[in-house]
């Protein structure tokens, strides 16, 4: 996969950035997936102790570098969508506050076009109004290191269990044909 020029990158905020994160790594054309903060405006890069006080602004985001040729942008914005709630604000499940926003940051005019395609097809699926922020992407802050494969790493923990495996059993029913081989 390394040596591909034609990467590009997606920044995208579902809540929790430990179930997004999960998820994006089992589609087929993601390369990779970095969790992080963005979309606040609070100086200097931001800890999780303070993305978790909800002043900073930011939210807990993904950043996911994939192939177009292997899964469009669009696409992956569809798989997003069908796999956190986008129409509670500032909230995804348990997790309540600004930073589990539903937020789509684009990183170029094409992905903001696309991206509010989709949000206007989403409409229609989902009974109660989309509320995902859609917004240009002006910083993105890698999170540490301990929340990067953190549900690969961490599987038994309590919060896999009851809040990330039932996500991704959602996603290999609605999705099975994108992803990744699991042998």
């Amino acid at each position: 996969m390394m040596g591909n020029n034609n990467w590009e990158l997606a920044t995208l905020g579902g809540g929790c950035f430990w179930c997004t994160e999960a998820i994006l790594l089992e589609v087929k054309g993601v390369e990779k997936v970095v969790s992080g903060y963005s979309g606040g405006n609070a100086p200097g890069k931001p800890t999780y102790r303070e993305i978790c006080s909800g002043r900073t602004g930011h939210a807990e985001v993904i950043q996911v570098s994939f192939d177009p040729a292997v899964i469009s942008f669009r696409d992956l914005l569809i798989i997003f969508m069908t796999t956190h709630d986008p129409t509670t604000l500032n909230r995804q499940g348990a997790d309540i506050g600004t930073q589990y926003r539903s937020v789509i940051f684009y990183h170029n005019p094409n992905q903001k076009t696309v991206a509010e395609e989709v949000l206007s097809e989403m409409s229609s699926y989902y009974e109660s109004p989309v509320v995902t922020e859609l917004s240009p992407l002006k910083i993105f802050y890698e999170a540490e290191d301990y929340h990067q494969d953190y549900y690969r790493n961490n599987k038994s923990q309590g919060y896999c269990n009851f809040v990330i495996t039932p996500k991704l059993a959602k996603l290999r029913k609605m999705h099975a044909g994108r992803l990744k081989s699991t042998i």
